[in-house]
């Protein structure tokens, strides 16, 4: 079998990163070697990699930078490198200026002294408290590379889900903004040159296309006044929601939209049970997971709930009777943690909750979708048809004239 030459990058066993070729039949064989060497493979491929960077998906945003850095640390501690090593390793790994440099300054507060808790927590914006907490956990208990690998798991599966929503939507979103803007060159620019055949004050004009023109009339003479109304009315709408009675407030309707309502809730149900599943799982107290959990929460209503159950908890009642209680998470949650509570493994259940209520989600926003769609396109339709409907009636009653 024929042979090539591929480059690798990998870090040995005292930290340090290593780079070079190695002849081979295939990458498989290149990363048995490395392995047999005792080396950890990072990146092997048939071209060097010139900006130092592990063979992964680059992230822009802010929660993608977190995800990269949790599967990095999770990579490098399970291989036994020193967390400082690791911290400087996943620096170098770094694509983003910005990213690299809160990398860095957590480095130096290492190195200063604190804990890897304390400087994450001195970037709130990144590191949530569900993810400090877990660290902190993990530095107690000495398994920090396992709490890395869970919080890996618990960021990846977000970011899916996340992913998964914003691009179903895009489509819909957009559709929806191309009928409205081709509605409105219609008004603005077409009918107006079309009434210009009535300019004549003798001809009498039908009643849709006397309709037509005036609608066109209202769009090019009162715009304004309506993209004024509009822009004044998100920015009061979002001024109220980011008041704490106003996004609660929010927050509640939002659970009753027909179908898509019920799609953020089994979101919100997921976003839960994937961080209780976490944070029970690494032997963090219940109350003080319900806590962090409700942190994490969009949807204020329903974290607000926690709270509840987190009394319930204290009073010894476990946590499915609560939960019920609240009515703010789908019924078969409590029952599913009605089962984890009488076998042990409340975390496995929470885990299982996580994963049945992410498939939901996906098919609520699928069915939501599979409906939109049709829904803007019959609007479409029904008005464009409308405005060219008026339109040859009044070329009718034209040629009727001339007869």
């Amino acid at each position: 079998m024929a042979t090539a030459t591929f480059h690798y990058r990998a870090v040995a066993a005292d930290g340090k990163l290593r780079s070079g070729v190695i002849t081979a039949e295939n990458t498989k064989h290149v990363a048995r070697e490395l392995i047999r060497q005792g080396l950890t493979p990072l990146y092997v491929g048939a071209e060097e990699q010139k900006s130092g960077g592990l063979k992964l998906p680059s992230f822009s945003s802010g929660r993608g930078d977190v995800l990269f850095f949790t599967q990095e640390l999770s990579t490098l501690l399970n291989s036994g490198v020193p967390l400082d090593r690791a911290l400087n390793i996943t620096s170098e790994l770094t694509v983003r200026p910005q990213f690299r440099g809160i990398v860095l300054d957590i480095l130096r507060s290492i190195k200063g002294g604190k804990s890897l808790a304390d400087s994450l927590a001195a970037h709130p914006s990144l590191f949530s408290d569900l993810f400090v907490n877990m660290v902190r956990a993990g530095e107690a208990s000495g398994s920090l590379g396992q709490i890395f690998e869970r919080l890996a798991i618990f960021e990846r599966s977000r970011d899916e889900l996340r992913s998964y929503i914003i691009s179903s939507m895009i489509y819909p979103v957009l559709l929806a903004c191309v009928g409205v803007g081709a509605i409105t060159v219609i008004l603005e620019f077409v009918v107006p040159r079309f009434a210009s055949i009535f300019d004549d004050g003798r001809m009498k004009i039908p009643l849709p296309t006397l309709i037509m023109l005036e609608v066109s009339k209202v769009v090019q003479d009162w715009w304004w006044v309506v993209a004024l109304v509009v822009t004044g009315s998100i920015a009061a709408f979002r001024l109220y929601v980011s008041r704490p009675a106003g996004r609660l407030w929010w927050d509640e309707r939002r659970l009753r939209l027909p179908l898509l309502g019920d799609a953020l809730r089994k979101a919100e149900t997921s976003r839960f049970a994937r961080a209780m599943s976490t944070l029970v799982g690494n032997n963090v107290p219940l109350v003080q997971s319900l806590t962090i959990s409700a942190g994490i929460l969009n949807n204020r209503r329903m974290a607000n709930s926690l709270r509840d159950v987190a009394q319930g908890v204290k009073r010894g009642e476990g946590i499915a009777q609560p939960l019920a209680r609240t009515k703010m998470f789908p019924p078969l949650a409590s029952h599913l943690l009605t089962v984890g509570e009488e076998t042990g493994k409340l975390d496995q259940m929470f885990a299982r909750m996580a994963d049945i209520y992410e498939e939901e989600t996906r098919a609520g926003i699928k069915r939501f979708t599979s409906i939109f769609e049709p829904v803007v396109i019959l609007i479409m339709g029904i008005v464009v048809g409308a405005l060219i409907l008026s339109m040859l009636i009044a070329i009718t009653s034209i040629n009727d004239i001339a007869i």
